[in-house]
């Protein structure tokens, strides 16, 4: 499909990685920049580079990946004409019908080609894939997408509207994929176009409720049988490798020694304040009792008085013990140096999911000479009670 080189040559189209949500298809070409919110890159830088690799960008301040293209990845980056089916529901439509190197397949509904080209990859070179296009544009841009990335040897698009003109191969397809407005119409259409040889699988993608339910009843009418639906629903997680959290008994411990420190606080306080209040009293005390001094001894008195003062107030308090609360020390364990786990990973659903997921509805057509064999079956069956009675 795509360059299957190590190394990028000019011409090559080439996927940029540029955030986990934003890829950019590229065509390498010589003489050419990418200009991006990450910095400006040369395409001559690129070519030569091996696929995969990260390039700087020429002020060192910004890079981005250069990735080899797969319908995955072009599914992400690919230019949107119409809503396109992501991973999810590609996947689960291929297993389901059994989409295999050397099937033969019809998808109505080309759009952007997403399906396209992952049912490109899956069926080989020795399958075939027919895809119709109602949009004349669409249909011509998708052409020219096909040819470029090398798939117009097992692709052939057709501009039709098959709910009214059908497909334009008969009796020759293991499988049709339906993604229509309308795809009760098709549905005839697609049974003459599935084999009459082997079992044969269908698959309708619809939007809403009552969409399905008239496409079951076209599916009936037109004798599919095993007939189920399905929605695919996504959910990625984030996984970040964090610090392990504290157990619980070393979270209490903590909690208890803090308690200790605001209660060994509070009763110095207290005893402060007693202090305090001794020494004013004591002070008036000696104030009282101490003989008048001479003037000219006022000054030096004064300078003693305060001395003694500030040296009563400063005083060192004597630390005032806890009665029954000690500090208790961490355990074992317990602490930073426990033998419990230092890291632990934890995950979370990410808020917003890219994708466009509907109903999928599949059934099962089985050969000709199987579903006579099958109704003649059932009849005996019902022939039989009524002949013993």
């Amino acid at each position: 499909m795509w360059s299957t080189a190590r190394e990028i040559a000019d011409g090559d189209l080439v996927i940029i990685w540029l955030t986990r949500d934003i890829l950019q298809p590229l065509l390498v070409s010589a003489g050419k920049e990418l200009n991006s919110r990450f910095g400006v890159y040369r395409h001559a830088d690129l070519i030569g580079v091996p696929y995969g690799s990260k390039v700087g960008s020429r002020n060192g301040k910004g890079f981005i990946h250069v990735l080899r293209p797969t319908p995955e990845l072009w599914t992400l980056a690919l230019p949107h004409r119409t809503q396109i089916l992501y991973l999810a529901d590609i996947a689960f439509v291929t297993s389901w019908l059994d989409i295999k190197p050397g099937s033969k397949v019809i998808e109505a509904g080309t759009g952007s080609g997403s399906f396209s080209h992952s049912t490109a990859r899956t069926i080989g070179p020795t399958g075939h894939l027919w895809s119709y296009e109602f949009h004349e544009a669409r249909a011509n841009k998708a052409k020219e997408e096909f040819t470029r990335h090398g798939l117009d040897g097992r692709v052939t698009l057709t501009h039709r509207n098959v709910c009214k003109d059908g497909f334009t191969v008969a009796d020759t397809v293991d499988a049709v994929f339906l993604d229509l407005p309308a795809p009760w119409d098709a549905v005839p259409h697609a049974k003459a176009a599935l084999r009459t040889d082997r079992p044969t699988r269908i698959c309708c993608f619809s939007p809403c409720m009552e969409q399905v339910m008239r496409t079951v009843t076209a599916l009936n009418d037109a004798g599919f049988t095993d007939i189920s639906m399905y929605e695919t629903l996504l959910r990625p997680h984030q996984v970040d490798v964090v610090p392990a959290p504290p157990s619980v008994a070393a979270v209490s411990a903590q909690l208890k020694r803090a308690e200790a420190r605001r209660e060994q606080k509070r009763l110095r306080q207290i005893a402060q304040a007693h202090r305090g209040t001794s020494t004013a009293k004591r002070k008036r005390e000696d104030a009282e009792d101490a003989p008048p001094q001479p003037a000219h001894d006022a000054p030096v008195a004064a300078a003693a008085a305060g001395k003694r003062a500030k040296t009563a107030e400063g005083e060192a308090t004597p630390a005032v013990a806890t009665p029954g609360l000690k500090e208790e020390e961490p355990q074992p364990g317990e602490g930073e140096g426990g033998a419990g786990p230092t890291k632990v990973s934890l995950s979370k659903a990410f808020p917003e999911v890219r994708g466009h997921t509907s109903y999928l509805t599949f059934a099962v057509l089985l050969p000709a000479s199987a579903y006579a064999e099958a109704e003649s079956a059932d009849a005996s069956a019902v022939a039989t009670p009524q002949a013993a009675a």
